[in-house]
Formats: structure tokens, sequence, C-alpha cells
């Protein structure tokens, strides 16, 4: 049908499949009520939201891709900052192999939150597992509800000091979690069908373009298909020059909101703050490329 919807689209969406707050079901019908004419959600190391969008069935006003976000480990030839994650479009979700693999992360999830409210102990903080699995709901545990908890009980008084102070990477509760080395995440979403693309590289915290175009190189080589261009916290100047660098290297453009529900409160489906916005030719543009695969497989 294609996508022809003024207010356009959103390829970066979470529900409470991982850390999100609305249901795969209320994200189609949110994204109806919004007019936007594709989405993709796009679970953090799980099929299980797309899955369970296909399950309650694509209204017809709506494209729908498959998706994914896989926790990467960076190549060693390239040191990264910030956090690498490979998002995965039109995605076969019964392949075995990804199957199999996004099991083993999900299992290093679990293991890893129970690790973290013990440093939390350590600490002087009594924060339980019970109180934790009741700001999860629905959904798979993650970070953003253990700092719910710990702003709950008044340890903090954001969710923003939570990470601040005890949660993010090199604070005293954080816990390393496994990673897919990138090349790897890049093979397994390529061997079930789909396109791999760089996410929210800005995110990455390389300032340096020629180490940064070495690591996008790097996972070309690997079979890196994209770059998510259009994102929320890039500024003006990062999204032109992702825009130029994707159209040199021959790589599809994607965007996204990085939408999370209640979670993100200040992040609207589609438009983030009200001046976010990503053309329907963005999809346009990665869906034939994922036609014109199965036509040649």
């Amino acid at each position: 049908m294609g996508c022809n919807a003024p207010q356009g689209i959103d390829l970066h969406i979470h529900s409470t499949a991982s850390d999100g707050t609305l249901s795969a079901g209320e994200i189609l019908s949110l994204a109806c009520k919004l007019g936007l004419g594709a989405i993709s959600i796009t679970d953090h190391d799980t099929t299980a939201g797309a899955r369970e969008a296909l399950a309650a069935g694509i209204p017809a006003s709506l494209e729908f891709l498959t998706g994914i976000e896989i926790s990467a480990g960076p190549p060693g030839s390239v040191s990264v900052d910030g956090s690498l994650h490979i998002l995965g479009y039109g995605l076969q979700i019964d392949h075995p192999q990804l199957r199999r693999e996004l099991s083993r992360l999900q299992q290093a999830r679990r293991q890893r939150l129970p690790q973290m409210l013990e440093r939390l102990r350590r600490l002087g903080f009594d924060l339980t597992w019970e109180e934790v699995r009741r700001e999860v709901g629905r959904g798979q545990p993650g970070r953003p509800h253990l700092a719910r908890g710990l702003l709950k009980k008044g340890i903090v008084s954001s969710m923003d000091e939570a990470f601040e102070r005890f949660l993010a990477s090199g604070r005293p509760a954080y816990v390393e979690k496994y990673r897919l080395p990138a090349d790897q995440a890049i093979a397994l979403i390529r061997q079930a069908g789909g396109i791999a693309v760089l996410a929210h590289p800005y995110l990455l915290r390389i300032r340096d373009r020629q180490r940064f175009e070495t690591l996008v190189a790097g996972l070309k080589d690997a079979g890196l298909e994209g770059i998510e261009v259009f994102y929320p916290e890039h500024p003006p100047a990062e999204t032109s020059y992702y825009s130029r660098l994707a159209e040199r290297l021959g790589l599809v453009k994607t965007g996204g909101t990085d939408f999370h529900g209640s979670l993100k409160p200040k992040l609207q489906m589609g438009s983030a703050d009200g001046a976010f916005f990503v053309p329907c030719s963005i999809y346009d543009e990665l869906s034939s490329r994922l036609a014109g695969r199965s036509e040649g497989s």
C-alpha cells in the first residue's frame, strides 16, 4: 500500500515486552490515533513486542515492520564511549537461530538486575525485588524500573538522578551486561532476513568523525545496511552529517523517537517534543530494500 501519512512515521518504539509502558496493541491504537503512516516496535533484545502486534492485527491504515534493538559490543578496532545498539528491521521473528540467541540475551538481562539490587543493598538502600517487579508490571525488568523504585522510596528525586548517582555506567550500582559482538548482531539480523541499522549514532559519543567513519565502515563490512539518521537527540548539524554519510556509503536512512511511553513522558510517538518528524519516504526506501531482498532470495 505504501506510506502516505503527512504525520510521518516512527521506526523506534519500545513496548512492555522490554522497557516501554504500552502494550503492542496500545501502541498500534495510539499510532492510528496520531495518524502515523508506519511504525516498528524495536524492543531490546526481543521480538516479543513485534510478535504481539502481529497477533493483534495491524490496522489497514498503518504500515508495520517487525523490529528489534540489540545491545552490541563494539569491534575491537574502535573504542566507543556510549552504548552501541543495532536495530533490525523486517526480521523473520520465528527464525530459529535468532530465537536461540535472543533467549541467551534475555537470560543475561534477568541475571543482571538482581546483581544491581545487591549492590544497592550494600550501599545501604533497601529496595527489594518484589518492589521492582511492581514497577515492571507487564514488561521485562530493566534499569528504568530500578530507577522508579528508588524514586518511589524517596531515595532519589528524579529518574535522571537515579541514573546519575547509581545506575549509569561507572556508577556504584551499575553491572555491565552481556552484549552480543556487533558483527554477530548484524549477522543474526541478516540471517533472519532483516536489515541491520546503527541506532542513534550521536549517543555513541564519538565526536571525532574519522574515528566514527572507521567504525561505520567496519560495521558496513560486517553487513550493516543503514544508519538511524533521524533521532530526537541528534543536533541538526549531526543529522545532516549522518544523512550525507549514509548517501555516500549507500546506507539506508531510518528514524524514530525511541518512544517508551510514560518512562519518557516528554517523548511523544512520532513527534517527540512536537518538532520531530520522519517522512514516509524513509519507510518507503527501507521497505523497497527489504522487498528487493525477498525477490532476490
